[in-house]
């Protein structure tokens, strides 16, 4: 036997026990035809969640681009998202290399749909997987010959048969529409229903300062709410320019309450009044340190709380001490003159030309580890009540930007941002930013969690000291937030990598408010 032929045997015999390298393969851009906002991809569940305008077919979504992270992953799937799926129902695919990965992707479309007649008493009862519609009038409406005021019981392309908008009909017994989209038809049912009551009080959401008070009455009458102290007897009429109006529906914003204070509200419509309805006001907090007085230096890494104390604030300087000194640090130049303030500073940190931007920036939550040369953060802090504003001062100086990432290349040379947000959450546990490219994962304003969001932006210098005010925009006024957050950065991009070398924040006092 040859010394070749040996040779060929022994390695027949030798197996390749090496493990492929587990890298999960996530998707960083998701792009659907006739969408209403940007998908929300989560990488730690493996999610992507698309948003559809009304005009879009649920039934037929077309994906009009994705990118992969790594780039040398695959989708096999691909085409067939890419020439139209069906995503009325979530659906889940794979991503692969070297293993396979799991995700799910899942469509929302919102569409609004009404349905008014005169004489209506509060707003439709519209049932879609049901395809009902039920509305209440006062009991001497005309049912046989009722006016349809407004309906629209699809997306933007549907074709009603018989069209009643604007026309009068008999509501003597139930009236079918037929709806037609895309080549679907459905079969709505309308029922029209006599109520002897006129007028509706019905929730009201108390906050700190404010109370959100709803109802329902006859449209075309007098339609509002009173209100007094749970302690008196005098009622006080709700000014009109304090409630909105849709159809029968009405809600009042009723401000200049004290916290933790019982009141009474009740809705009337024309003379007629609605149940009284008692509620308690929420109390008032303030987010700790939010003046910036207490730091302490943990060798190079400057932290926003006492030695020994308890944090509530932190920044990224854990990550931006691994290849140079802390760029989030205390200040004595503040708007008083007394006490400290925040100094957020974007550096380029590493040496050389090996390194990365490091943005400036303090937020409400912790940092939790870092990953590579990038960082893990929780953003937020347990909260419950409902702030209308934030307030604080500032100064900001904006350096031309001078590191980008993909996607960002054009804004090379121009001016920085800096910026600051606030959000409320109601999310069962803070929210983790990631911001490794590999499994990026960063808030979204518009995502299903939030309960509110605001924000404030400075794209030039603003040298003296400047009171800044935040509204919070909510979502929702019945929703209770878990978490707040709160950030301030002096890159607004520093999340990508992106920013001006020596763009510097500066902040103090921060404050919640909780009245308009």
């Amino acid at each position: 036997m040859t010394l070749c032929t040996l040779m060929a045997l022994a390695s027949g015999c030798i197996k390749n026990n090496i493990p492929y390298p587990r890298i999960q393969v996530n998707f960083t851009q998701f792009e659907v035809l006739d969408h209403s906002q940007a998908a929300d991809i989560d990488s730690a569940a493996r999610t992507v969640t698309v948003y559809l305008n009304e005009a879009a077919d649920i039934h037929n979504v077309t994906v009009a681009g994705f990118a992969l992270s790594p780039s040398t992953g695959e989708w096999p799937d691909s085409a067939e998202y890419l020439n139209g799926t069906d995503l009325s129902e979530p659906r889940t695919t794979t991503l692969q290399l070297y293993q396979e990965y799991t995700w799910t992707i899942t469509a929302v479309q919102e569409i609004e749909r009404n349905f008014a007649v005169e004489q209506q008493v509060g707003a439709s009862v519209i049932d879609v997987p049901g395809c009902r519609v039920i509305a209440y009038v006062s009991s001497g409406a005309p049912l046989a010959n009722l006016l349809v005021t407004s309906i629209k019981l699809g997306g933007t392309n549907a074709e009603m048969t018989p069209d009643l908008n604007g026309r009068r009909a008999d509501f003597t017994q139930p009236v079918e529409v037929t709806v037609t989209e895309h080549g679907r038809t459905s079969v709505w049912t309308i029922y029209v229903v006599p109520t002897e009551s006129s007028v509706t009080t019905e929730r009201v959401d108390p906050w700190s300062c404010v109370a959100w008070l709803y109802g329902s009455g006859e449209t075309g009458k007098e339609n509002g709410f009173e209100y007094r102290r749970a302690d008196s007897d005098s009622w006080m009429r709700l000014s009109a320019d304090a409630i909105t109006t849709d159809g029968g529906s009405f809600t009042g914003r009723l401000t200049g309450l004290t916290p933790l204070t019982s009141y009474v509200a009740r809705a009337y419509s024309g003379s007629d009044y609605g149940a009284e309805i008692e509620f308690t006001t929420q109390g008032t907090a303030q987010m700790p340190n939010s003046d910036f007085d207490q730091w302490w230096l943990d060798g190079k890494v400057w932290c926003p709380w006492a030695e020994g104390g308890t944090s509530y604030w932190d920044t990224g300087n854990k990550g931006a001490t691994t290849l140079g000194s802390s760029n989030t640090y205390p200040s004595d130049d503040t708007p008083t003159g007394t006490g400290r303030s925040a100094c957020l500073e974007t550096r380029f940190v590493g040496i050389g030309m090996i390194g990365k931007l490091a943005a400036g920036n303090i937020f409400a939550g912790s940092y939790v580890r870092t990953d590579g040369t990038n960082g893990i953060l929780s953003f937020g802090r347990p909260f419950t009540l409902h702030p209308t504003r934030l307030t604080g001062w500032m100064k900001y100086h904006s350096a031309p930007i001078s590191s980008t990432t993909a996607g960002f290349e054009d804004l090379k040379g121009t001016p920085d941002t800096g910026i600051v947000w606030i959000a409320l959450i109601d999310s069962a546990e803070p929210f983790e930013i990631r911001t490794n490219p590999k499994n990026q994962q960063l808030f979204d304003p518009q995502g299903s969690y939030v309960v509110a969001y605001g924000k404030v932006e400075w794209k030039s210098d603003v040298t003296e000291w400047t009171r800044f005010d935040i509204t919070l925009d909510y979502t929702s006024t019945s929703r209770t937030p878990t978490y707040i957050l709160c950030t301030g950065s002096a890159s607004s991009l520093g999340d990508y990598f992106t920013g001006g070398n020596g763009s510097i924040l500066m902040l103090d006092d921060l404050r919640l408010e909780y009245d308009y």
